[in-house]
């Protein structure tokens, strides 16, 4: 009685520790006394109860289904042998000294027979009015009950009948500020493969690495902007994953501008003018980055609707940031090279513009944005004489 009385049950979830933290698991120790609280369907009042050990636990009972009567559902079980006897002796004087059949109602507490699931009653103590051995039945009292109640008791009973039991196999402490570390890391990986793409870009590429950059620099706004908002307006995490799928975009956005780069270039080695280039190549570019971006895409679509958990968050931002490289690349990139393509620096192909038509061994080089005039007889000439129609 010292537990029961020491039991607050407004503290509603916290109970067990209250009355249980020196003795932990004892609240659901079936070879004991404890006490428990519960708050009965519908209502706004929390009771405590003091039950004895148990007399039948839920590995004693077989057959247990939820049947619809006359009178309403109900739930009906069997007893295995040696626990039948038990409780067929304790129902015997539960009822006959607690349950009075003229009134149809308990006159005492010790007339209540618990129904215990890890701890806490499932529903409210029915009464015993007859005495239950080798089979037994819960009505529900006046009504019966609902088939959903019937079956979710039936549920309770057949769950405990299985033969589980736990042993912990290692322990392990995590400290608070592992997420945060591991974020940073995160964070930190992505920045240093940002600074290497960068960098590449700047040595290979020379001045078109301005493009990339910027081009880099505007995706990742966009996917931090969309991140912001999806975070506060539809409840999205960014998870240790997610950041996984954002690092995994760099390299998606660095590929659209790097084709684009390769196919410019190749048509400056064909000898033609940097504005020409520029509008060819992004003719033969475009195709390539739009299949790449769909098939990246697609993989993203996928692989959220398949999977689960952080995979997911992975699997989101891979797709959030894939069409982001599809505006960048569409509405920055190629209008940025199409500008530049009239400055001085790279329309006659400085050095360091990175479009040096004898750098990158152009057959007939250029210089001011117009081609040299081929000499009768070149190569050129003869393509262009094979190009005029025949007459007849």
């Amino acid at each position: 009685m010292k537990l029961f009385d020491k039991l607050n049950c407004t503290a509603k979830e916290g109970w067990k520790q209250q009355i249980y933290h020196s003795v932990p698991n004892n609240w659901d120790n079936p070879k004991v006394q404890t006490v428990t609280c519960f708050k009965a369907p519908g209502t706004n009042v929390w009771q405590k109860y003091a039950m004895s050990p148990a007399i039948v636990q839920g590995s004693d009972l077989s057959g247990v289904q939820a049947v619809d009567q006359t009178t309403g559902w109900a739930v009906t079980f069997n007893v295995k042998s040696p626990a039948s006897s038990k409780l067929g002796a304790l129902t015997t004087t539960m009822s006959s000294k607690y349950y009075s059949a003229s009134t149809g109602s308990a006159t005492s507490e010790l007339d209540f027979l618990a129904i215990v699931l890890d701890g806490q009653l499932q529903g409210a103590p029915p009464q015993v009015q007859s005495a239950i051995s080798t089979s037994g039945q819960i009505n529900g009292g006046t009504g019966g009950f609902s088939q959903s109640q019937a079956t979710t008791l039936a549920d309770v009973l057949k769950y405990g009948s299985l033969p589980l039991s736990f042993h912990n196999l290692f322990t392990s402490s995590v400290s608070a500020s592992l997420g945060a570390d591991q974020l940073s890391a995160g964070l930190f990986a992505a920045l240093v493969g940002l600074l290497l793409v960068v960098l590449y870009s700047f040595l290979y590429y020379r001045g078109l690495g301005v493009v990339s950059v910027l081009s880099l620099a505007i995706a990742a706004s966009l996917s931090y902007l969309s991140v912001v908002l999806l975070s506060r307006y539809e409840g999205f995490t960014l998870s240790l994953a997610g950041i996984a799928g954002l690092i995994v975009a760099i390299g998606i956005t660095a590929d659209s501008f790097i084709v684009y780069f390769e196919r410019l270039r190749d048509e400056v080695r064909e000898g033609r003018s940097l504005r020409t280039a520029v509008e060819r190549g992004w003719t033969r570019a475009r195709r390539t980055i739009l299949v790449s971006d769909t098939v990246s895409f697609l993989a993203a679509l996928l692989l959220y609707i398949l999977s689960e958990g952080d995979v997911r968050g992975f699997a989101f931002t891979l797709g959030l940031t894939t069409l982001v490289d599809v505006l960048v690349v569409f509405l920055f990139t190629k209008p940025m090279i199409t500008l530049l393509a009239r400055t001085k620096f790279y329309g006659q192909g400085h050095p360091l513009s990175g479009l040096d038509p004898g750098r990158l061994g152009a057959r007939a080089p250029w210089r001011g944005g117009r081609r040299p005039a081929a000499s009768p007889g070149s190569a050129a000439t003869e393509a262009r004489t094979s190009t005029t129609p025949r007459e007849a």
